[in-house]
């Protein structure tokens, strides 16, 4: 599935990213342009119209397309590892997985399905501003925006992740935070997503994503083979009470950056490298001569 123009320009950027070792480069062409104070807002706006019956109506209908669009798409999606939530408590918890794709969140949305649990998202502010079906999705799915606002991060944002543990739903969090298209491998991870897990004393399920190329072209994009993706379940991390948050957030990020590098090279059969090539890509057919 091909979202998006400017594939081949956006591969360029990711080339240019992964040799700079820039791995929270803005990569996509065309994303919302905005201030810091209209991001604010933005986010400001969107939970102020929350207890509005509109709102309310148009949350149920969001929410209903994103599970028969989880169904469509990723229904028949390879699960693996589902015995490593065999002792996991009921409550929140927040799933990390690799972000390369504007419906992955379906691939994670899928296993929430299978356990039976409610999942909301976390998302940049600007995606709140998308154009047409992608703008009424972010703002109707079960949404969680961020903006890179100390007080709102530090209030409003843990507020609201608060909120959605306390009734046993699970977030999930892009620790790489930008969207690398098609990119196979697992980027070093941001602090954010651990750091709220110790905050709030919740569990981190860790994920991988493996994306493999089918032998048929994409009916679309003759530069790209069609993909299938296997999602891994790699193992459920715990802060230590016993530890201060900052102590856990650093060692919650290491260690859910060690499974996926593990992970990916276990998928691979290669070891994890930076230096870009063409396969990082998946599906990608390469340049033409």
């Amino acid at each position: 599935m091909i979202i998006g123009d400017h594939r081949l320009d956006v591969i360029h950027n990711i080339q240019l990213a992964a040799n700079n070792r820039d791995f929270t480069a803005k990569t996509e062409i065309g994303d919302p342009q905005m201030s810091m104070e209209e991001r604010v807002k933005l986010v400001e706006d969107f939970w102020a119209k929350q207890d509005k019956f509109k709102t309310k109506a148009e949350g149920l209908a969001g929410n209903l397309i994103l599970q028969a669009l989880t169904r469509k798409f990723f229904g028949k999606i390879q699960v693996t590892g589902l015995d490593k939530l065999q002792h996991l408590a009921k409550g929140g918890a927040i799933v990390t997985a690799n972000h390369f794709n504007q419906v992955d969140a379906l691939a994670v949305n899928r296993l929430a399905q299978k356990t039976h649990h409610r999942m909301e998202i976390v998302i940049e502010d600007t995606n709140l501003k998308l154009p047409g079906f992608f703008s009424f999705i972010m703002n109707n799915m079960g949404s969680i925006p961020l903006v890179q606002s100390p007080n709102y991060i530090g209030r409003e944002f843990i507020h609201h992740l608060s909120h959605a543990f306390n009734k046993g739903h699970w977030v999930l969090i892009y620790p790489e935070q930008e969207m690398w298209w098609n990119y196979r491998k697992p980027r070093k991870p941001q602090r954010g997503a651990y750091y709220f897990a110790a905050k709030c004393n919740v569990p981190i399920i860790s994920t991988f994503v493996e994306i493999q190329d089918l032998p048929d072209v994409e009916k679309d994009n003759e530069h790209f083979y069609q993909t299938r993706y296997t999602l891994h379940i790699l193992e459920v991390l715990y802060p230590d009470p016993t530890k201060s948050v900052n102590f856990n957030a650093t060692d919650l990020m290491e260690k859910d950056y060690a499974l996926k590098v593990q992970a990916f090279e276990d998928c691979y059969h290669k070891k994890l490298d930076y230096d870009f090539t063409p396969w990082d890509i998946a599906g990608w057919r390469g340049e033409d001569d």
